[in-house]
């Protein structure tokens, strides 16, 4: 073997050596940081309920039959709110409805007369940044709270709701999730 073919294997036994080291590193560090951010993702979940409906002091989940994991957990259609009394208050829920660039996760409540929007959160989204990312901002989000139900729409269509300029496709995609989810959920609790 010439030395020009010594040094190349010599790299490419060093090449082979890093990427199995990296690989390795790699899969002892995706079991905790997977179960980290499960548990970082639960712990925004429960405190955005908290935020959304204030008078609650305890969420109920109401699950549907669809089974979403290994473990056999079944998928939480929405959340019955409670008062401290055990009174129902209201209904939250998390809702996946298409932007414009992907999905948006939103969050919301309804009062238990599904008269009035108790507040909305946005937990992910992948919109344009500085136009629709704008739906996770308080200046739109506050726009819902106390928000009756029947005005649930923009204001160019006669709402109660002002679209972001330049991202009235995110807007309506907000809107169009609750309007949904809080449609469903009157069906189910009729």
């Amino acid at each position: 073997m010439t030395d020009s073919n010594k040094d190349i294997v010599i790299i490419i036994g060093k090449l082979v050596l890093i990427s199995v080291i990296a690989s390795a590193l790699l899969a002892v560090t995706f079991v905790p940081t997977n179960e980290q951010l499960k548990k970082n993702y639960a712990e925004a979940r429960t405190s955005t309920l908290a935020e959304i409906m204030p008078s609650a002091a305890e969420f109920e989940a109401v699950y549907g039959d669809t089974v979403i994991n290994d473990e056999g957990d079944k998928e939480i259609l929405y959340y019955r709110a409670k008062d401290s009394s055990g009174n129902l208050v209201g209904y939250a829920f998390f809702r996946k409805q298409v932007g414009a660039q992907g999905m948006i996760e939103v969050a919301g409540g309804v009062d238990s007369s599904f008269n009035a929007i108790t507040g909305i959160g946005i937990m992910a989204h992948t919109e344009t940044p500085g136009l629709g990312s704008k739906i996770a901002d308080d200046p739109f989000k506050s726009q819902f709270t106390d928000v009756k139900v029947a005005d649930l729409s923009l204001s160019k269509s006669g709402g109660a709701i002002d679209s972001i300029t330049g991202a009235t496709i995110s807007s309506q995609a907000v809107i169009d999730a609750l309007n949904e989810q809080v449609g469903d959920i009157k069906m189910a609790e009729a």
